[in-house]
């Protein structure tokens, strides 16, 4: 039997099935901990009963992470090696999925989401990085990556099928469990099978980069969330502001003087690639806004079971799983921009139609086609904006264009959970207040009503309405709010897709890219530590 050397650089001898193997897992691994909270919104209002914008938090506390640091995770990497961060991201990620699990109330539950938010951060680029590293010609590494992607894709379409499962035959807190065994497997199939790999040639840190950037980010998406709680002109609120504006341009300053910058913004002077990547975060805000309507919706407004959201999640998922080849060939067939244009078009539709619906319309069947469209563009779009970025540009740059897309689209996920809950919840807030206000309900029940909206939002008067008989009168006026505020949701979604693709269509004209391209392309995007995720 011939012994694998311990350690091999970025153009080492080959790829071993156990690497392939703990690569592909980690990839899936993680989007199944980021998938994995949406489903259970439902769940988690009724039993920790979060209050104002305390349940977009949970999904965020995992995002966030991942947004700010998954660059920073994939140069760690190449300094110091692949395998330590495979095991190390996965082992993190069990710690934040078991804490979430025993979590006994929403703030341990944010922990939770954050730790294991931190191990996915880790997880993402290193599994690709180390799976291109072991490839020895732009062919295989071109398979590589389709193999990590369709991994990935898998991850999607498991997480909401396991949390309808578990949380419908057991808990909420089952579904954690099950994904803490999955990262222990991980941790363990790494440790044992990983050959490590690293580049550290010519790379070094980028500490204030990212320092800037992960507080400018962060002051952002509180003053974003907490804006409908804690009001729009409250102090902390303009202070988040004013400090997420600060911070951002002491990150652009930060990157301008780098030796080895964090993000390349000279890339950002080329205006095709400048577009491609506005439409990467506001086209992906689009997708996860609605995913994140879609589970208020079904979970903490209509109270409908688990599995019934898990479903809706397939339809959004899993269609990108099913449509991969037919994917990978229009990628060689069609001009990227006309590409994504379409796939954007195709969410637009879906959420101007999921928009029409009234919230008292609890059908399954209601939800096929907006969520099949939106399924359908998002699976088209996802996998043409790295090569719609990677082919505005040199392509010697074509790995940092699509490191620095993947960055970008993160960032617009992270965003989605943030503005929609800004939105729908100030929306419903507003609109409850005025039908109590016009309504003939007795003075008593309306100064309840006012009571429960000030302390917990109008998601907290839905519940405490329909478990409490006294308050049941308040129940159809909250409904109607939550489900009004969600449809200007969904509007906003597809407004935002609908001006990215237009924006696309307009602006991203050219040829569709060739097999050799594409080959190069997905060669250039392997050697580079911070590896584009689709």
């Amino acid at each position: 039997m011939t012994t694998e050397p311990s350690t091999r650089t970025a153009t080492g001898p080959g790829l071993t099935t156990g690497t392939l193997v703990a690569g592909l897992l980690a990839v899936c691994l993680a989007q199944i901990g980021l998938a994995i909270p949406a489903t259970l919104n439902g769940l988690f209002q009724s039993d920790l009963h979060p209050v104002g914008s305390q349940l977009t938090w949970i999904s965020d506390a995992f995002l966030l992470p991942v947004a700010v640091l998954e660059l920073t995770f994939g140069l760690l990497g190449d300094l110091f090696g692949r395998k330590r961060l495979l095991v190390g991201g996965a082992a993190l990620l069990a710690v934040g999925e078991l804490t979430s699990a025993t979590a006994s109330g929403v703030h341990q539950l944010w922990a939770g989401q954050a730790l294991a938010g931190l191990g996915a951060a880790a997880l993402f680029p290193t599994s690709l990085a180390i799976l291109a590293a072991g490839t020895t010609s732009p062919a295989q590494r071109a398979r590589v990556i389709a193999m990590w992607a369709a991994l990935l894709s898998t991850g999607g379409f498991l997480a909401p099928l396991l949390g309808g499962v578990t949380a419908t035959y057991g808990s909420w807190r089952w579904s954690f469990v099950v994904v803490t065994a999955v990262a222990v497997a991980s941790v363990a199939v790494s440790a044992l099978f990983v050959v490590n790999s690293s580049a550290p040639e010519g790379r070094s840190l980028d500490i204030a980069g990212q320092v800037t950037i992960g507080l400018g980010l962060f002051a952002l998406l509180y003053a974003i969330i907490q804006g409908p709680t804690d009001g729009w002109a409250s102090p902390s609120i303009v202070i988040a502001f004013v400090l997420a504006a600060v911070f951002l341009a002491g990150f652009v300053l930060a990157e301008k003087r780098a030796k080895s910058p964090l993000l390349r913004l000279d890339l950002f002077g080329n205006r095709a690639f400048a577009v491609a990547s506005v439409v990467a975060v506001v086209g992906m805000f689009a997708f996860l806004g609605t995913a994140y309507s879609v589970s208020i919706r079904l979970g903490p407004v209509q109270d409908q079971a688990p599995m019934r959201t898990g479903l809706a999640f397939v339809l959004l998922n899993g269609i990108t799983l099913a449509m991969l080849p037919v994917t990978e060939r229009l990628l060689r067939t069609v001009a990227p921009g006309l590409l994504l244009g379409s796939g954007l078009l195709l969410i637009a539709a879906g959420d101007y139609l999921a928009a029409t619906l009234p919230i008292t319309d609890t059908a399954f069947t209601s939800l096929i086609v907006p969520l099949g469209l939106v399924g359908l563009g998002f699976s088209v779009t996802v996998t043409s904006i790295t090569a719609t970025a990677v082919n505005t540009v040199p392509t010697h740059l074509a790995g940092m264009a699509s490191a620095t897309t993947n960055l970008l689209r993160d960032f617009g996920f992270t965003l989605g959970p943030a503005v929609i809950g800004a939105v729908a919840l100030s929306r419903a807030a507003t609109s409850f207040s005025d039908s109590l206000h016009d309504s003939a309900l007795p003075q008593a029940l309306k100064g309840a009503g006012t009571a429960v909206l000030e302390e917990g939002g109008p998601l907290a008067v839905n519940g405490a309405s329909e478990a409490s008989p006294k308050l049941a009168d308040l129940h159809p006026l909250a409904m109607d709010a939550l489900g009004h505020g969600y449809s200007i949701g969904f509007v906003v979604c597809g407004t935002a897709a609908l001006c990215s693709a237009l924006l696309a269509l307009v602006t991203l004209r050219g040829r569709a890219t060739s097999d050799g391209d594409a080959a190069a392309h997905g060669d250039a995007a392997a050697r580079d530590a911070s590896a584009a995720e689709s």
